[in-house]
Order: structure tokens, then sequence, then C-alpha cells
């Protein structure tokens, strides 16, 4: 078992004050980028580079090391524009700001995790601050690096800041599309024989829901719809002759997400048939998992019980999504306790930072006894 020095805590504090207040909207994360670089560059981190989409990779520890290579990531990008008010506010342990937990506390301790490993820790390990993990980033950054990886990895673990007391074991996949119709139009007295766009896709929404409720309940695991934004329309007293809305599908399993998009093909014919119908693909995010008894789940769990934690096994969509579409055994761990995620009352409680950032460590180790 390894713990944390007070004084490398209290330097991740201070680290994850400086990226809260860094704005990092998806596709605009440089800033934080670089003060990652100039981080891990006074560090000394190994083959440090920034790649061709944005990602700051190196590696800390394992050098010219035979070992199976393991790679720890947390992501850039936040859900904030940058005309948000970046600000933190610390009340006892308690630190509140934009991203404070996801993901600025885990790159802040993804800095600071070779201060952390014992001395003799000499696996294979790379780091890297991914771009485009929010949104419509679609994991752009991850899928990058795995794509190009500079080692081969026999282990993914993701970070995000605030999952601590979680392990989580499933990828949530999802599909985002955006539909537009666009149809003749007309006067509403004059032309009320023309069709009605908002009405074609309020039929659609419906139609839609229904036929998606009685579908899952013959499939795989859990799966969500979710019609986000509806926009179209001239007037109060036109037929509509345009309208968009936009349609988020998400599922645990990679069978049941593909059924649920061919639900949505198959449905969409019968209801526009009187408008050109433009649908854009706004994002897709592989579902995968890894098995509960796997033996990067159980280093996991058993370093968290070391130290009184009992973690839940869980769900979410995070950088290791597109580890498991690549077939490589991936978790994701936290470093804190914290809540209100994506809101600008997100907040982590710092006094549990050693307690994350020690699971982490326990983890890391206990896997340079597995082989790859």
């Amino acid at each position: 078992m390894t713990s944390a020095h007070s004084s490398t805590v209290e330097t991740i504090v201070a680290r994850t004050i400086e990226l809260t207040q860094t704005p990092a909207p998806t596709f605009d994360e440089s800033d934080r980028a670089q003060a990652l670089l100039q981080w891990w560059e006074e560090l000394g981190v190994s083959s440090l580079h920034t790649d061709q989409v944005g990602n700051v990779i190196g590696q800390i520890r394992g050098i010219g090391s035979t070992r199976p290579a393991v790679l720890v990531c947390a992501h850039l990008d936040t859900v904030f524009d940058r005309d948000v008010l970046h600000e933190t506010h610390l009340d006892g342990n308690i630190l509140t700001g934009p991203s404070v937990g996801d993901d600025s506390v885990a790159l802040a301790a993804l800095t600071h995790l070779t201060e952390i490993l014992p001395a003799d820790f000499d696996s294979p390990l790379w780091i890297a601050a991914t771009v485009g993990e929010e949104g419509l980033g679609n994991l752009n950054g991850v899928i990058n690096l795995l794509d190009n990886p500079p080692a081969t990895f026999a282990y993914v673990i993701a970070l995000e800041g605030n999952y601590l007391g979680r392990v989580n074991i499933t990828g949530v996949g999802s599909a985002r599309y955006l539909v537009e119709l666009d149809g003749p139009g007309g006067h509403s007295w004059e032309e009320s024989h023309q069709p009605n766009a908002v009405e074609a896709a309020a039929h659609f929404v419906t139609a839609y829901r229904r036929l998606f409720d009685a579908k899952i309940a013959e499939l795989h695991g859990k799966a969500t719809l979710n019609f986000g934004t509806i926009f179209g329309g001239e007037s109060v007293n036109s037929r509509a002759k345009g309208c968009a809305f936009s349609v988020d599908l998400r599922a645990e399993d990679a069978g049941t997400l593909a059924a649920i998009q061919e639900l949505l093909e198959s449905e969409r014919g019968d209801h526009f048939d009187d408008f050109e119908v433009t649908v854009t693909a706004l994002g897709i995010r592989p579902a995968g998992s890894i098995e509960p008894d796997h033996p990067l789940v159980r280093a996991a769990v058993e370093a968290a019980n070391r130290h009184g934690l009992e973690p839940t096994l869980s769900a979410a969509s995070t950088d290791a999504n597109a580890a498991y579409a690549r077939g490589l055994p991936a978790i994701t761990l936290g470093v804190a306790f914290g809540g209100d995620t994506h809101t600008l009352r997100e907040w982590i409680d710092i006094s549990s930072i050693d307690l994350g950032v020690t699971i982490l460590a326990d983890t890391l180790i206990a896997l340079t006894t597995l082989e790859g």
C-alpha cells in the first residue's frame, strides 16, 4: 500500500483550482493543454508530446521495460462555454466550481501520479490529457490516441474526478442525430391542406417513443431515448415549412444500441413522406464493458476495500468506451467524492483526494503482478 504526502495533496488542490479557472470548452482546450504541457515538462515526463488532435501524452515510469503498459487518462474539455464565470469557492473541505470534479481534479491528480507511486514501480505507465470527451467531442481525443498509440497498452484507466466510490465497468454507448424536415409550407387558412412540418415532427416523436418503449422490453440491458431539442416553423399563421429536432439514443450493450438505431430509421419513413428529410449523425459513441471478475476490476475493487471503501460497479460514458471498442480492458475510477456534475454548483470534497489517489496507486501496483 502507498499513500500520498499531504504536500502532494495540497498541490493537487491548488492545481485543481487553477485548472477550474481555465476555460476549456470542447474543441477549445488549448489553454488547459498548455498548462498540462508546462507542468509535465517541469516534472520531466518522458516522450512528452502533443498529438495531432491536441492530446498531451507522456510516459512517467517503466522506460525500457518489457512489462505490459498501462494508460491512465483524464479529459481536458468541459461542458462550460468561455463566457461562464470560471471561479472557485472553498468552504471547509468543499471546493465548488465549474468542472472542478469533471475533470479538473483528475487532471491535477494525473500530474502528480509519479510522486504517489513507490520508487520501485517500474512498469510502463503512460499518462494522457485528452480532448473531446464531452458532448459532441465524441471521444475524439482518446480515439485518436488509441488509433495511434505510443505503446502497446494492456490496460486503460480513465479518470473522472468525482467518481470516487465507483468502479465504472460499462461504457454506455450513444447515437445522436439531428433530423431536419423541409416541406412546401403555406398560409394556415388559404393553404390549410399543406403538410405541417411541426405536426409531422410531433407525430413522429410520440410514435417513436411508443415503439421504443415496447422494443426495449425485448432487448438486453438498459437503453434510453431523449428528444433534446425541437425548433421550426415560420409564424403562428403559417403551415410550418421546416422543423428540426435532435435525438439521443443510449444503451449499455452494442447490440441494443444498433437495434434502437435501426428502429429509428424504419419508423421515420412512415411519417415524413411529404417532406425532404435530412438526418445528420451528431455523434456515435461505442458501447462496451469489462467483466466484473476481470483482474483489472478486481485490482481496483480490492484496492478500495483495503482502505475501507466498498465501491459500486457502475455504467457511464467515458474515455474507457473507446478502449472497449478496441477490445482493451478498461475501467473508470475517480479521485474524490463530489456531485452536481455539469452545473455551476459542481463540487468535490478535497479531504477525500488522499484516499482517491491512494486507491488509484494501489490499483496500478496490483496490475504489475498481472500478465498483459
